[in-house]
Order: structure tokens, then sequence, then C-alpha cells
């Protein structure tokens, strides 16, 4: 499968953005899908999760409360609608996929990858 990440951009502290991941392939609907961002300097880290339904999703702590992870089949996409967006949220977004029922939050559990598309938050 193919991933392609859009809606980065700049945008102000307490702004919201919303990302996209398009997916390439007919077998969308049997992916757990997962989005991470790297900062300058730091590792990848794990952002949100959602299964292959939709029906569960996870969130890092840093996030939770702000960002929402959701999915349509249908359109082969996920999306990750960001709020509250502060400085320490600017990095590069990537989305990750892997054929899996589970809900996976790890690096190395996914198999395929964005591109990434850089979100910037000026304070």
């Amino acid at each position: 499968v193919q991933l392609q990440a859009s809606g980065g951009g700049l945008v102000q502290s307490g702004g919201s953005l919303r990302l996209s991941c398009a997916a390439s392939g007919r077998t969308f609907g049997s992916y757990a899908l997962g989005w991470f961002r790297q900062a300058p300097g730091k590792e990848r880290e794990f952002v949100s999760a959602i299964n292959w339904s939709g029906g569960v999703t996870y969130y890092a702590g840093s996030v939770k409360g702000r960002f929402t992870i959701s999915r349509d089949n249908a359109k082969n996409t996920v999306y990750l609608q960001m709020s509250s967006l502060k400085p320490e949220d600017t990095a590069v977004y990537y989305c990750a996929a892997v054929m899996s029922r589970a809900l996976i939050t790890t690096t190395n559990g996914y198999d395929y990858w964005g591109q990434g598309t850089l979100v910037t938050v000026s304070s």
C-alpha cells in the first residue's frame, strides 16, 4: 500500500489543523493505521492509532484530548484532527499502515509509511 500525507502547514499556537493520509489499494479496511511525528533532532514518536474498523483508538498522553484520529474506509483515508496546537507539536507528521486487526502503537509495528507532512506551530 502507498500512503500520501497532506494537510500540514503553519498555524499559530491554539489553532487547528487536519491532516489527511490517502492510501492506495483495495484492502484499506484490513489495515491498522497510525500517526507518528518527528521533531528536529528527536526520534520519531507515536501520536495516535486506530484499528481496522475505526472502533478503537489510542493516543499519546501529550496529545490526548486535543487530537482526534478517524478513518473513512470508503475513501481509503485516515485523518488526524489537531486542536489547541502548541509549539511543541511542531514536527513532521507521518502516517503508517500495517495489515492487522490489532491496534499498533510502536514504530516498528508498521510496514508502510507516508512521506510526511510538516506542521509548524508558532508561539
